[in-house]
C-alpha cells in the first residue's frame, strides 16, 4: 500500500456477464480526479457515450468514496454515485452518508462500477476483499426496510457489521426519481439512481466492515483537526443542538419555504412544523452516522397528535419543507410518518412532494376530479391521501400514479394547458431542493439548480459562504449579474466535499478540510488546488452533457419555478427580469461559449483536459 488515503483498487461489476474484476487507482488518478464525484465524472465520460440512455445496459452506476472515508476523519462515511441520470437524461451525481463510504474503504476498495444488467434480479455482496453475487428473487417487492431486514437475516450479520444499500418498488417499477436507500433511512436521492439501479436488476449493495487499514500520513495532525472540525461543527447553523430543520422558521422569514407550490410565502403555522419545537416536544434518540460526534440523525417518537406513537427517523429540513408547507400541511407528526414512507418506498423526497404539491394545486383548481385521481381527495394537507398516493407512484399503479411517476416536468407537460405552468422544476428536468428559492438570499440556488451539470445544486450549499473561501460576496442578492458571477467563480469548491467522503454537517469549512486531506494524504493542497480540481470536474461534466445533448435553452426555470413571489419578504422581486443575462454572465465567466454553454478548448487545456480536446 503506497499512496495514502486510498485503498488502490476499483471493483467492477458486469451485470450482464456476471464477471467481478479490479482495476487500479494510480496516484495520477487520485491528484486529478481526488475520489468521490471526481472518479465518477471521470469513469462516466470515458464509458458513456452520447449513444447511451439512462436504462441502457451500457449506463454505468459508478459507486464511489474517497481520501477521507475509513481514514479516522470525523463523519467520514458518505459515498457517491454518478450515473446518466433517469430525470435529466444528463450527468447525475448524488451522496449519502451512513456508513457505506467508510465500510468500503475497510473492505479494501475505493468504488464500485456497475454496468450491463442481470436477466435476473441480483445483490452485490463485498466482503474482505472479495465480491460475489446472489439471487434477489426472494427480496422483490420489499420496502428498503424490508429488504435491510431480509439481508441482514440472510447473511446472518449484525447491524453495522454491514452497510446496505438498495431499492425499494420505486425503483423497481422505474420511478423516474426513484432513490437508492441505505443504513436506515441514509438517501441517495437525486437524478432518479434508484431508477438506473432498477434497470439493471441490481436490488441492492452490500458491503461488510472489513478489517483493511487505511494509511494515514499523519495520524496526530488528523487528530488535532477532527477536534478542530466538532468545534466548528457545532457552531455552524444550529444543527448540532436542533437538526437541519432548526432553520425551519428561519426560511420563512426570508421567505424560502416552499408553501403550497409557490402560491404564496406565509405559512403562519412554521414555529410548530420545525426542528426546535420537535426537537422539545416529541421523542429523540441519537443514531450517528460513522464516527460522527455532531450525531444529528436522530429516530423519532411522535409524542403528540393522531401520529401519536410513531417511530422514524427524524425528518431533514427539506422532509420538514416537502410533507409541511409544500403540501400545505400543518400537522407535525405526519410529517414524520410522511417522511419515513416516501424513504420505504425509495423516492426522492424533494421530487415527490413538488409533483404531489402540483397535482393538489390542479386538483383544487379542477383541472383533476376524484376521478382522475382514482379516488383520492386532493386537498391540501390531506396526508393519508398523500401516503397512498405515494405507494401507487411507487409502484405505478393506476394511470394518475403513473403519470405523476414520470416527474413533475414530464407529467405537467403532458397535462398540459395552464396547469403545465404551475409545476415546478429546472428546465432540464429536475425539481429542486426543498426551498422557495425565489425568497431572500437563495436566488443563487435557484440559478445553480438551472445551470449545474447534475440536475441538483452543484456550486451552492446552504447558499453560499464566501467568507470561508476568502472571497467577497454579492452585497445585494438580488444582483442578477452579481449573483451568477459569483456562482460562477464559486463553483468547484463545493465539488471537493463531493469527491472527500466527509458529510457536510461536520466539514462545511473546506479551510479545515483541507487540513484533514493534507493530514492524510502528506499532500500540501491549499484553497486554490481545491478549487482548481473542483472546477476541473465541473468542465468534465459539462462537456458530458453538451455531447449528451444539453441546450442551453435547457437552462432555465419552469414558469412558476422562476416567477414573482406575490408576497412575503421577496415580493415583487423578478428574476427572470435578466436571466438571459445571468446565464451569459455565467458561461464567460466559467470559460465557456457564452452562446451554448460549451466549454472553450482553451478553458479544457487549461485544466489538463487535453485528451477531450483531442478527441474532438
Amino acid at each position: 500500500m503506497s499512496l495514502y488515503g486510498y485503498a488502490e483498487q476499483i471493483l467492477r461489476c458486469d451485470l450482464t456477464t456476471g464477471i467481478l474484476s479490479k482495476e487500479l487507482v494510480t496516484e495520477e488518478m487520485a491528484k486529478t480526479w481526488l475520489g468521490g464525484v471526481g472518479f465518477g465524472a471521470k469513469y462516466l465520460y470515458d464509458e458513456v457515450k452520447p449513444s447511451v440512455g439512462w436504462s441502457d445496459p451500457e449506463n454505468r452506476l459508478i459507486m464511489t468514496t474517497g481520501p477521507l472515508a475509513g481514514s479516522g476523519a470525523v463523519g467520514a462515511g458518505t459515498f457517491n454515485i454518478t450515473t446518466k441520470g433517469a430525470v435529466t437524461e444528463l450527468a447525475g451525481a448524488s451522496q449519502a452518508n451512513g456508513f457505506m463510504g467508510a465500510y468500503m474503504k475497510l473492505a479494501g476498495i475505493d468504488g464500485i462500477i456497475v454496468q450491463g444488467a442481470s436477466e435476473k434480479w441480483v445483490y452485490l455482496v463485498v466482503q474482505n476483499g472479495e465480491a460475489r453475487l446472489e439471487d434477489a428473487a426472494d427480496l422483490v417487492g420489499m420496502d428498503t426496510v424490508e429488504l435491510e431486514d431480509a439481508i441482514r437475516e440472510k447473511l446472518s450479520a449484525g447491524e453495522k457489521e454491514v452497510s446496505v444499500y438498495g431499492i425499494g418498488p420505486a425503483g423497481e417499477n422505474l420511478v423516474r426519481f426513484a432513490a437508492i436507500v441505505g443504513d436506515r433511512g441514509h438517501v441517495v436521492a437525486h437524478n432518479g439512481m434508484g431508477a438506473v439501479m432498477g434497470s439493471k436488476k441490481l436490488k441492492a449493495v452490500v458491503v461488510y466492515k472489513g478489517s483493511q487499514k487505511v494509511p494515514v500520513k499523519d495520524p496526530e495532525a488528523l487528530k488535532q483537526v477532527n477536534k478542530e472540525m466538532f468545534e466548528f461543527g457545532k457552531t455552524f447553523a444550529g444543527v448540532y443542538e436542533w437538526g437541519t430543520g432548526g432553520n425551519f422558521s428561519n426560511m420563512h422569514t426570508i421567505g424560502a419555504l416552499p408553501v403550497r407550490n409557490y402560491t404564496t410565502s406565509i405559512y403562519p403555522e412554521h414555529e410548530e412544523m420545525g426542528g426546535k419545537y420537535l426537537r422539545t416536544h416529541y421523542k429523540l434518540k441519537s443514531t450517528p452516522c460513522y464516527m460522527c460526534p455532531v450525531a444529528h440523525v436522530k429516530e423519532c417518537t411522535v409524542t403528540e397528535g393522531p401520529y401519536q406513537g410513531f417511530v422514524g427517523e427524524e425528518p431533514e429540513y427539506e422532509q420538514m419543507a416537502a410533507w409541511g408547507p409544500q403540501i400545505g400541511n400543518t400537522e407535525l407528526g405526519s410529517v414524520v410518518m410522511l417522511g419515513s414512507e416516501v424513504d420505504k418506498v425509495g423516492m426522492d423526497c424533494n421530487e415527490a412532494s413538488w409533483v404531489i404539491g402540483w397535482a393538489m394545486e390542479c386538483y383544487e383548481k379542477g383541472v383533476f376530479t376524484i376521478e382522475d385521481t382514482n379516488g383520492l381527495d386532493l386537498t391540501w394537507g390531506n396526508v393519508e391521501a398523500v401516503k397512498t398516493l405515494l405507494n401507487r407512484i411507487a409502484r405505478r399503479e393506476g394511470s394518475f400514479a403513473n403519470l405523476l411517476a414520470e416527474g413533475t416536468m414530464r407529467a405537467s407537460r403532458k397535462v398540459g394547458g395552464e396547469a403545465a405552468q404551475w409545476a415546478i422544476y429546472g428546465g432540464k428536468g429536475a425539481a429542486p431542493r426543498g426551498h422557495d428559492h425565489r425568497g431572500v438570499t437563495r436566488w443563487f440556488e435557484l440559478f445553480d439548480t438551472c445551470i449545474s451539470n447534475t440536475g441538483t445544486i452543484e456550486s451552492t450549499f446552504g447558499g453560499v459562504q464566501p467568507q470561508f473561501v476568502e472571497m467577497e460576496g454579492v452585497e445585494d442578492p438580488f444582483d442578477h449579474e452579481g449573483v451568477a458571477a459569483f456562482t460562477a467563480k464559486y463553483n468547484g469548491i463545493r465539488q471537493i466535499d463531493d469527491c472527500l467522503g466527509t458529510c457536510r454537517i461536520i466539514s462545511p469549512q473546506p479551510k479545515e478540510l483541507l487540513k484533514s486531506l493534507n493530514a492524510v494524504t502528506g499532500w500540501n493542497w491549499e484553497l486554490e488546488d481545491a478549487f482548481r480540481t473542483g472546477k476541473r470536474i465541473v468542465h468534465l461534466l459539462r462537456q458530458f452533457n453538451v455531447e449528451h445533448g444539453l441546450k442551453a435553452e435547457d437552462e432555465k426555470p419552469s414558469v412558476r419555478y422562476g416567477s414573482t413571489p406575490v408576497d412575503g419578504p421577496a415580493e415583487g422581486k423578478n428574476i427572470m427580469e435578466k436571466w438571459d443575462v445571468m446565464q451569459k454572465t455565467y458561461y464567460e465567466t466559467m470559460g465557456w461559449d457564452p452562446d451554448t454553454g460549451r466549454p472553450l478548448p482553451e478553458t479544457l487545456k487549461a485544466f489538463g483536459l487535453n485528451k477531450v480536446v483531442e478527441a474532438k
